[in-house]
């Protein structure tokens, strides 16, 4: 068996190698030649942590596995990050496990993979201001895969409590962009692109604050009750999805199908658009929304791609087991 350490992943895997692997399973999903298997999310009445499982097989791929773990909240106290995970490998000729590797960055990089390839597919090809809602760990990651494809030229974004927006700054002054820390409602007016990256339980932006031909990516959205923006916006836009059954569950669309606004017959696969089977924007009026709620076969995806480069340059460990 293969480890590969949390400590090793930073110099293995790249937004590169993160945005095409991503790319790869959205469409091997759409493709139906890679499944998710039903997500275990359950609070564990301890630490007050959410833990759970995501897993799948991606047959082409030949990735077999889980995610382990969740998010504990006290853990910035104890200088630790909150979301903790860690990957599992299985041989799919065997069932023996093939490798354990480090979850956390790769969580991280694979969520901003995945909104980035959202914005790649569906977003304006004349973008240029890209706005934040949020500003936990996970939002300069979204910040930097974002940031790579379009011709942004400012950031706009947006925190409850503003102060915390100085990493978002920069991280944009690192890639030369103009920052500005705004209302929802100058963020809403002038972004091309907008990710929103929280764990809110309710909705943030509303209904009226969202400009004709602005690309949405929604990256908080992965429990039941969660909810980024108003059911409303789904109404008046172009739907998309990592999985169209997760969210509908447990994502950003499961409010709107609840209200009765949208069907799930409403929402598209983003790999049918990269496979070519299902059109992506319309028009350079039309609202588009990326619900992205992390998928199982993306962290198998990096991981796989990790073990191979770790095995390559020797830094893999292996055990016995």
């Amino acid at each position: 068996m293969l480890i590969v350490p949390e400590k090793e992943i930073a110099a293995l895997m790249t937004r590169d190698a993160a945005f095409e692997a991503v790319k790869g399973v959205f469409a091997s999903m759409s493709a139906r030649t890679a499944s998710n298997f039903p997500v275990i999310r359950e609070a564990i009445g301890h630490a007050d942590a959410l833990y759970g499982f995501k897993s799948g097989f991606d047959k082409a791929a030949l990735n077999l596995g889980l995610k382990s773990g969740g998010y504990w909240p006290g853990n910035a106290e104890k200088g630790l990050t909150n979301h903790q995970s860690t990957i599992f490998l299985f041989d799919a000729d065997t069932g023996q496990c093939r490798a354990v590797v480090g979850g956390n960055l790769l969580t991280a990089l694979r969520t901003a993979a995945a909104a980035a390839v959202s914005v790649d597919c569906l977003a304006r090809q004349e973008s240029e201001v890209l706005g934040i809602v949020g500003a936990g760990h996970q939002a300069a990651f979204q910040l930097r895969a974002v940031a790579e494809q379009r011709d942004f030229k400012r950031v706009v974004a947006w925190n409850r409590s503003p102060e915390k927006l100085d990493s978002l700054r920069k991280v944009a002054e690192e890639l030369g962009l103009g920052f500005e820390s705004v209302s929802l409602e100058d963020l809403g007016a002038q972004s091309d692109v907008i990710v929103t990256i929280t764990s809110s339980f309710d909705a943030i932006l509303k209904d009226g604050q969202i400009r004709a031909g602005t690309h949405l990516a929604c990256m908080g959205t992965d429990t039941k009750g969660k909810q980024e923006i108003a059911a409303e916006l789904a109404g008046k836009a172009r739907l998309f999805t990592d999985e169209i059954a997760q969210s509908v569950s447990i994502g950003e669309f499961q409010h709107p199908v609840a209200a009765g606004l949208i069907q799930q017959a409403d929402i598209t696969e983003l790999g049918a658009v990269i496979n070519g089977t299902s059109v992506g924007r319309s028009s350079d009026e039309e609202i588009t929304i990326f619900d992205g709620t992390g998928v199982g076969l993306q962290d198998l995806a990096v991981a796989s791609a990790v073990v191979d480069l770790a095995v390559e340059q020797g830094i893999a460990q292996v055990v016995d087991f």
